[in-house]
């Protein structure tokens, strides 16, 4: 039976900060005991509703109606007392104690100013045990998983008595099958009578786990419908406005010699054993595998993030020495990074200065650097990528996912990187602005470039590859040829089979 009663209700709301309008007379309702999808682009202004209920942003004008009675989320703590629990995407946990004191931080159980350390054990012990969940809860958090430490998060939402418990992009770090588990668990807090707002850009997890779904734009309110009222492509064109016909654009790159080739690579059997291939110029090269494969960490060493073992690179058939990525940048290998945020962006600074980033020569005159140089290529990389800024001057901070994912990608095409690895170039990225990084890539190898893309969506994997390597254990159990792209050939091999 579907729930019917409205436990929150968001109405006419707006907010604005200098020089953008992020959410303008935005509706709103959650019913009891649903799962409610909130779906949009990039800068649609999901964030912004979301920090809104946590007490994180004040905003401007509207109402919020909690349980039926009018609202004002003051701060973080007020919204908490109302039970607003919000899981971020990037977690928010101690690494360096138990389970359980993550689970009771800052409310441990007291008796006269004493904590009580065997009760608040028992305690989490019994969350855990009420969603039929194994977890150590004397082990520090440091040692577990993500998919682990995001079941952490859930249970210490629980524990405050949530009534409604926000998730943002609760999936985008977990295998298919800790994604199973997680959805497991929001089943069990909808069958306890808690709502969940599920924000992802996975649209097939709306189909999987959702009752109804809101899409906003622009900051603006455009529908909500029940979710198995509503096909994937008119979810598509509600979030940006226009029907997408195609999700992967046509490429018709002519693929030539050889560019780079990789031998006996190895980090000493940790991550990556072993592991040979080469990619033409031209040619989009996928690597596929579950998560811990490796994949991640060949790249790292190809690019001298990290010390190999044993290997050799070769770049149009020379050897080539890349201790370090000083080194891979000075032989035009470019390494857009999986997390953009902490090694691939200088936030704190404006776009302008992160386009420059690693070709500071191309701005010099007689070793001075240019300014209106820099402004010149800024421009032109923000008009050729499309990036949606108010100006070269915006703070990286404030831009969308995707348009941070462009910033990383003129940074890499300013250096002339010959090979271009993109480690997971569209996650966190929404359904449109993945189209325009697709037509990026093509762009990229019709010049010639040899391109490689780790991605851990198939869907992705299969649409933009030319031919794609499948890593198990840290080493490629096997290559599928474009002809032969199928799922299960791919899951196959990412799972060790023949």
């Amino acid at each position: 039976m579907q729930p019917t009663e409205d436990i929150l209700v968001l109405k006419k709301i707006n907010k604005a900060f200098p020089g953008v309008k992020a959410l303008t007379d935005m509706d709103f309702s959650l019913r009891r005991g649903e799962v409610h999808a909130l779906v949009g682009e990039n800068g649609a202004g999901k964030s912004t509703m979301m920090k809104i209920l946590s007490g994180a942003y004040k905003k401007d004008s509207g109402t919020i109606f909690f349980e039926g009675k009018e609202v004002d989320i003051t701060g973080p703590k007020f919204s908490e007392e109302l039970g607003i629990a919000i899981i971020y995407q990037e977690l928010n946990l101690i690494h360096r104690v138990s389970v359980a004191e993550n689970v009771f931080l800052g409310r441990p159980p007291r008796r006269a100013g004493v904590i009580q350390w065997g009760r608040m054990y028992r305690d989490a012990k019994a969350l855990f045990d009420s969603f039929d969940i194994k977890m150590d809860v004397y082990e520090d958090v440091r040692r577990l998983s993500i998919a682990q430490q995001q079941i952490v998060e859930i249970i210490k939402a629980v524990s405050i008595n949530a009534k409604v418990v926000i998730m943002d992009e609760p999936t985008s770090s977990l295998t298919e099958n800790e994604t199973q588990i997680l959805f497991r668990i929001i089943r069990s807090l909808k069958e306890k009578g808690i709502s969940v707002i599920f924000i992802t850009h996975r649209l097939d997890e709306i189909f999987a786990i959702c009752d109804r779904m809101t899409v906003l734009r622009d900051g603006c309110y455009i529908g909500t419908r029940d979710v198995k009222d509503v096909t994937k492509s008119e979810m598509i064109a509600m979030m940006i406005g226009r029907e997408l016909k195609q999700q992967f654009p046509e490429r018709s790159a002519e693929i030539g010699d050889e560019c780079l080739r990789v031998e006996h690579m190895s980090d000493g059997g940790r991550h990556v054993k072993d592991v040979s291939f080469s990619v033409r110029r031209g040619e989009v090269l996928g690597f596929a595998g579950l998560v811990g494969a490796g994949r991640t960490e060949t790249m790292r060493l190809i690019f001298g993030a990290d010390h190999k073992a044993q290997g050799k690179i070769f770049i149009d058939g020379r050897e080539v020495s890349i201790a370090s990525p000083r080194q891979a940048v000075a032989h035009r290998i470019g390494f857009v990074t999986e997390n953009r945020k902490e090694e691939g962006l200088f936030l704190s600074l404006p776009v302008r200065n992160n386009i420059v980033a690693v070709a500071i020569d191309k701005i010099k005159s007689f070793h001075i650097l240019n300014f209106g140089k820099e402004k010149e290529i800024s421009d032109k990389y923000v008009r050729d990528l499309q990036i949606a800024t108010p100006s070269i001057n915006q703070r990286v901070v404030f831009l969308s996912g995707g348009n941070q994912q462009k910033v990383v990608l003129a940074k890499w095409l300013l250096s002339d990187s010959q090979v271009m690895i993109l480690d997971e170039p569209t996650r966190g990225i929404d359904v449109g602005a993945k189209r325009e990084i697709y037509e990026i890539i093509n762009q990229l190898a019709a010049q010639g470039k040899a391109i490689i893309v780790v991605s851990s969506e198939m869907e992705e994997i299969m649409g933009i590859s030319d031919r794609i390597l499948v890593m198990h254990e840290g080493e490629i159990s096997g290559e599928v040829k474009k002809e032969d792209f199928s799922q299960s050939t791919i899951t196959e091999y990412a799972v060790g089979g023949a």
